[in-house]
């Protein structure tokens, strides 16, 4: 069977790269004793793929793993387990039974994010947040308004023009931050830093010192909603013991 492992990441730990992460999480299986399924070959490893890599210093209270299981643990026993080897910066949220298809990935399914953006009070801290000015809120709506928006978006092999308002799903503001909603995926990919760019530019103003906070990750239903990744998953019960 295959499960999807929900958990927070903040503090400290926003500087930890995914590498590491995933590294971590290696040794968190092995502590927790999670019955994982391991690769065959002369070198085998754990089948583990992460939904959406998260970028350093950002934190989240929705990010992804998947993994295959030998046996069956429920998700209570699966969390708690967990939770006893985390340490402080990440935490376990949920622990879901998903689909065998590959087609259900974690990977493959996400659609879309959302994120939380707040304006700091300086570069020294990320906790210090301040309020978002009246200038900004206004000119979001107008900034949406915009027939194209177009910026150069860099890829793993190049970099090039593109308009990336397709892309932003949603995007509002109140007082204490910004609110987006972005394409996200293997196909369309839109960062947040890369709108704030691109927003700064059309008020006409420098880059401020901002902190991105992932709300979720995303899966697109066939009815066209999107909806986190563990809601694409059942919970796992306790084993019925036969007396």
């Amino acid at each position: 069977m295959k499960a999807r492992i929900k958990f927070r990441k903040y503090g400290a730990l926003k500087f930890i790269g995914h590498l590491d992460v995933m590294r971590f999480f290696q040794k968190a299986m092995r502590r927790a004793d999670i019955p994982v399924a391991f690769t065959g070959g002369y070198s085998p490893h754990m089948i583990m793929s992460f939904a959406q890599p998260l970028g350093v210093g950002i934190t989240s209270e929705g990010e992804y793993l998947d993994i295959e299981l030998t046996e069956r643990i429920s998700s209570q026993e699966a969390v708690t387990r967990l939770n006893r080897v985390m340490v402080p910066g990440i935490d376990i949220v949920s622990f879901v039974e998903i689909s065998e298809d590959k087609k259900a990935s974690g990977m493959t399914i996400t659609a879309a994010s959302d994120y939380r953006v707040f304006l700091l009070e300086s570069l020294h801290s990320s906790d210090t947040h301040i309020p978002i000015p009246e200038k900004w809120r206004d000119n979001i709506p107008h900034f949406l308004e915009e027939k194209q928006i177009i910026m150069w978006k860099k890829t793993k092999k190049s970099e090039k023009e593109v308009d990336i308002l397709p892309l932003i799903y949603e995007m509002r503001a109140d007082r204490e931050g910004i609110y987006l909603l972005l394409a996200t995926g293997s196909e369309q990919n839109l960062k947040p830093d890369l709108v704030m760019e691109a927003f700064f530019n059309y008020i006409g103003e420098s880059a401020k010192p901002l902190h991105y906070h992932r709300l979720d990750i995303r899966a697109r239903k066939k009815d066209g909603t999107l909806v986190p990744l563990s809601k694409m998953g059942t919970e796992i019960g306790q084993p019925t013991v036969n007396v």
